[in-house]
């Protein structure tokens, strides 16, 4: 082992390099985020944004989002790294390797005059006798006395010219960097290294493994507690109606833990009567609906009624108490929503597919937390997107919904013209309000839906096949920008837009395909689009200059605005399947969309082959199939907060065809909330 002094001096870097080799790659890492959160971060300039301060870069705003736990360690950690490469630079500048030519003053290979001479002339100015300096009398002892004797001596000169060192040929020699404290106590250092490797390479490692594993246990992915997720999962139904879906979000384990205080019963009795009239309660039986309401949990009284505070904009009224919990509320909201969503589109039959009616539902509150919309409105045929504009209010939507604007589709489709005239003639609006809702209207996405549907490889689609859904969704906003922020003031966090792609039955309120897409990463969409093309391209037998040029098309289409969702599903029994895909938006309300598709399922032949090819009875005539007559047009699913159980719908009526898939998109039409 080596030198005790060699291994303390190995210390301090042996701590640095345990430091840098984490915290280098980390910081980077955070930087490039930072980076490109600064390039996602467009949000709207209306005047009711600005005011909220969600955006606003004060100086102060500045300090406390950077001076959080996680920036500060980050800091700590880069300043004890200076100091320890300080010390690290200061202490080599200390240690000196044996030169005794040099310490003679020398060139290398000096005669024996010559290091005599040189040795006398240096005892005249460091020899004791000479020089009373205790600093001269240690130089000329451990470093004049012994680099003459290393050089005079033959043996020793000889080792030093052989092998560098006047001792002959050195050893190898390891040593464990560690300071000196630790090996040499007492004669204990053996128990004492024993107990700092145990502490610090098993127990502490072990201790922070420990806590990770146990909070991490109740945790998703998503940072949804599985307590969550399995409430979630067992209130969810098939039939579940838009106004019951508040009643099944409440229930999350998050919402539980929020603390219920004495001090809250008087304010949280004077918003139950503010906002009474958006509960989800029978009129006819007001105080028995009131009984049942409060003796429910607690905190799940709580969670809805600070909910209905921020949906019909009371919040203002609460108190310091009850605004930190509605904060907290909101901060939650859209992570269990997401999760809310995924319960629903959780196959549950065995075809694998999910329910489309409570998906719909789940995404409309969300649309209204994010848009801090009533869910009253939404009862009103095309009522709600308008109260997410700024400046808006019950009276001034009546007064334009008189004016032959009954939609807001109508209000978009007009030209700029057209809409300052309206809106300072009968909603007397100022010059600034006019350009706020303004604003506010070229940040709202316009989005279409290109859906196919086929079998690779074939040309119709039989019982069993594996069919793949390829759909383009575009969104063109009227300022130019692809991602964006929503325009929120009163939701008091940044949201992200997020929309869900849904291939969906609405007749059997099924959903046979569904994907998330979000606009606000083009990287990570242009990865996602070439990895699908080119998976697809092999399957299909492509040659790689097909692949390649397939490849380019999907680029560039996601870097003007587009996005792909693709997936695969099982063929249904035969028959003709009318289809609807679904594009929902989760922070806007209004704009949603959905397109028709006609699937055509062919009956599986005896020997499983196509059309056109000849069986073990012989050869199937491609015309030789009857084909039944148009199926009927599909109810819509539509947004009903009056109505509690979904009515029976009539199935698709099944009949034999023998032709190819209907793959074309229908023509557009608005989403839900404006049906």
């Amino acid at each position: 082992m080596a030198d005790s002094e060699e291994n303390n001096a190995l210390f301090p870097i042996f701590i640095l390099s345990m430091i840098a080799l984490p915290l280098v790659p980390y910081t980077i890492l955070k930087l490039f985020r930072a980076a490109s959160k600064k390039t996602k971060c467009i949000n709207c300039e209306c005047s009711d944004c600005s005011r909220s301060g969600k955006y606003r870069k004060s100086v102060f705003k500045w300090i406390t989002s950077v001076s959080t736990c996680g920036n500060l360690t980050l800091v700590l950690l880069w300043v004890i790294m200076a100091i320890l490469v300080y010390y690290i630079k200061h202490m080599n500048s200390e240690i000196q390797v044996f030169e005794p030519f040099n310490i003679l003053g020398l060139e290398p290979g000096a005669s024996d005059s010559e290091i005599k001479k040189a040795y006398r002339r240096l005892s005249i100015q460091y020899h004791p006798d000479k020089n009373p300096d205790p600093a001269a009398h240690k130089y000329f002892v451990e470093s004049i006395s012994k680099a003459y004797q290393a050089l005079t001596d033959p043996i020793s000169r000889e080792n030093y010219e052989k092998y560098g060192h006047p001792d002959g040929r050195q050893g190898f020699q390891m040593g464990i960097a560690l300071p000196r404290f630790l090996l040499n106590i007492d004669g204990a250092s053996g128990g004492v290294l024993l107990i700092w490797i145990v502490g610090v390479c098993i127990l502490l490692p072990l201790v922070a493994a420990v806590v990770y594993l146990s909070r991490s246990s109740k945790y998703t992915g998503n940072y949804v507690k599985n307590d969550t997720l399995g409430a979630y999962f067992h209130l969810m139904k098939p039939s579940l109606a838009p106004s019951k879906v508040m009643e099944v979000f409440i229930k999350a384990a998050e919402f539980v833990e929020i603390p219920v205080r004495r001090s809250d019963d008087e304010p949280l009795q004077k918003l139950f009567m503010a906002v009474r009239s958006e509960l989800n309660l029978d009129l006819k039986n007001i105080k028995k609906e009131q009984a049942k309401f409060w003796k429910q949990h607690p905190a799940l009284v709580k969670t809805e009624l600070l909910i209905q505070a921020h949906l019909t904009h009371e919040t203002a009224n609460l108190s310091p108490d009850l605004e930190r919990d509605c904060m907290r509320v909101l901060e939650f909201a859209p992570r269990l929503l997401e999760e809310l969503v995924k319960m629903a589109l959780i196959p549950r039959s065995n075809k694998g597919q999910g329910w489309l009616r409570p998906v719909i539902g789940v995404i409309e509150l969300s649309q209204s937390i994010v848009q801090a919309v009533p869910l009253s409105t939404r009862k009103s045929e095309g009522i709600a997107p308008f109260f997410q504009l700024p400046h808006f209010n019950d009276d001034i939507v009546k007064k334009i919904t008189r004016k032959k604007v009954s939609t807001f589709q109508e209000l978009q489709e007009m030209t700029i013209e057209e809409r300052a005239v309206l809106f300072s003639q009968v909603a007397n609006f100022s010059a600034s309000e006019v350009e706020d809702v303004e604003n506010v209207l070229k940040l709202i996405p316009s989005l279409t839906v290109e859906v196919t549907c086929g079998t690779e490889g074939e040309e119709a689609i039989q019982e069993g096949d594996i069919v793949t859904v390829q759909t383009w969704v575009t969104l063109k906003r009227a300022n130019g920008l692809i991602g964006a922020l929503p325009h929120a003031p009163n939701y008091p966090f940044h949201k992200e837009e997020n929309f869900w792609c849904l291939l969906a039955d609405s007749n059997s309120n099924s959903v046979w395909f569904s994907q998330k897409i979000s606009f606000m990463d083009e990287a990570a969409a242009v990865t996602a689009a070439s990895t699908a093309i080119e998976e697809r391209m092999e399957v299909l037998g492509a040659s790689p200059k097909e692949t390649s040029s397939a490849i380019r098309e999907a680029v560039e289409k996601v870097k003007n605005g587009c996005r792909l969702a693709m997936g695969k599903f099982l063929a249904p029994a035969e028959g003709n399947y009318n289809l609807t895909c679904y594009l929902l938006c989760d922070s806007w309300i209004g704009c949603d969309r959905k397109s028709s598709l006609k699937l055509k399922v062919l009956k599986r032949t005896r020997a499983g082959i196509r059309d056109g090819q000849m069986t073990d009875g012989g050869l199937i005539p491609e015309g030789g199939i009857d084909e039944e007559e148009e199926i009927e047009e599909e109810e819509d699913i539509e947004s009903e907060y009056s109505e509690d159980e979904e009515d029976a719908q009539d199935t698709n009526k099944k009949g034999r065809a023998n032709g190819r898939v209907h793959d074309k998109s229908g023509s557009e039409s608005s989403g839900s909330d404006e049906e």
